[in-house]
């Protein structure tokens, strides 16, 4: 091969790994799969998608549109992943978000870490791919740990997954943020002289006004929908700590929020410690496990980084390439959890089944309809254009 067709090939592989990080990253934003609920009591005037949510790589989110029609006025759109929960408790079913929890942390870092990998199946310089790798890992897994460890990690996070959080805990939340934003009313006698006193011209400024101020100040600084959503949480949270639901308080990090969040999930509608104990307890272990083998993944790929060819390195294009297979074994697989796992304070007693994974199906007078949306297409699209990058690569090193 001369220099100039294996500079063609390297250039034209180089192209399509840079379609590759772009498509990555509109699929991490774009959602993957919508599940509907329709039924004779959801009529389609209403509800014309039926009870709709969006699987997202981050979080679950409301799939219902504001319906603008003249006999139905909505001020904002229908919460249809509170309906949908509503719904499947009643035969004993989990809160939506009870599923994929590990998933959903850690799906930015998840990402990140593929497109890594397709930055370092791009690279033909053995040297090069282990510096750039080595380099990328390491911020990834520092990002990672502050996230998941560190105090106040929480607020690396996406605002798309802070937002499936709060979305999850209904009314909760909004009700604590509410509560702060309460007009603070001074009565009795320090109300009338205070009173008295602005009436003769005279400024009056208490203690509370001036702690208003700040708060205030701080809030206009950090003008953050995120921000104030995680204070939201915070808030929440803080109310389990001084109730004696949770034991520590709060620190911010990922895993607190994370471990707290899916508890109170468990048991929004079936509050029963002797099951819910032992999951979170096994979801903080999950998370271990996921990091360190996170760590230990980078570990060898940057081990097989350092030679052109062998199976560490076609890994590199392989685990991005099978990102679909990925995602339909995960949904598949925590479908069968939520179908198996039914608690038995639910109002109806149901025998343990498989929600459909895709297409339609039925569970009692719920028609349930279960399809790829955008982010899966893209998905589709991705693996060609690996494997056309793979196949260009590895002509060029069978001829090299």
């Amino acid at each position: 091969m001369n220099a100039v067709t294996r500079k063609k090939q390297t250039l034209i592989v180089a192209a399509l790994g840079l379609v590759a990080l772009g498509l990555l990253a509109v699929i991490f934003y774009s959602p993957i799969w919508w599940v509907s609920l329709t039924a004779p009591n959801y009529p389609e005037e209403a509800f014309p998608d039926g009870v709709r949510i969006h699987f997202h790589m981050n979080g679950v989110f409301n799939g219902c549109q504001k319906v603008e029609k003249a006999e139905i006025h909505e001020d904002i759109a229908l919460d249809c992943v509170h309906e949908m929960d509503t719904i499947n408790h009643y035969v004993g079913m989990y809160p939506i978000a009870a599923g994929g929890p590990v998933e959903r942390g850690l799906g930015q870092f998840l990402m990140v870490f593929m497109g890594i990998m397709v930055v370092g199946f791009v690279c033909t310089k053995p040297k090069v791919r282990v510096a750039i790798m080595g380099v990328g890992f390491a911020g990834l897994f520092i990002w990672m740990y502050l996230t998941i460890y560190g105090d106040d990690g929480f607020r690396l996070q996406n605002a798309g997954y802070v937002e499936a959080m709060v979305t999850s805990m209904d009314q909760e939340a909004a009700d604590a943020s509410e509560e702060d934003d309460s007009e603070i009313v001074i009565g009795g006698i320090v109300g009338a002289l205070k009173e008295s006193l602005e009436e003769s011209g005279v400024v009056v400024e208490l203690p509370s006004d001036k702690e208003a101020k700040t708060d205030g100040a701080s809030a206009a600084g950090a003008d953050s929908h995120k921000l104030r959503m995680i204070q939201q949480l915070k808030q929440t949270y803080e109310k389990d700590f001084e109730q004696g639901r949770v034991s520590e308080p709060w620190n911010g990090s990922n895993f607190q929020v994370m471990t707290w969040h899916y508890g109170k999930s468990l048991g929004r509608y079936f509050n029963n410690p002797e099951e819910i104990v032992p999951m979170v307890a096994n979801l903080k272990i999950a998370i271990h496990v996921v990091i360190a083998g996170l760590a230990g993944a980078m570990l060898l790929l940057l081990f097989g980084a350092r030679k052109n060819g062998g199976i560490l390195y076609w890994l590199l294009v392989l685990v991005p390439m099978a990102l679909p297979l990925f995602f339909i074994i995960d949904y598949a697989a925590w479908l069968w959890w939520y179908g198996h796992t039914l608690n038995a304070m639910g109002a109806f007693a149901v025998k343990p089944f498989m929600p459909t994974v895709f297409g339609d199906g039925k569970v009692a007078q719920f028609a349930t309809h279960s399809y790829p949306y955008t982010g899966f297409f893209l998905m589709l699209v991705l693996s060609p254009v690996l494997a056309v990058a793979a196949l260009i690569r590895k002509k060029q090193f069978k001829e090299n």
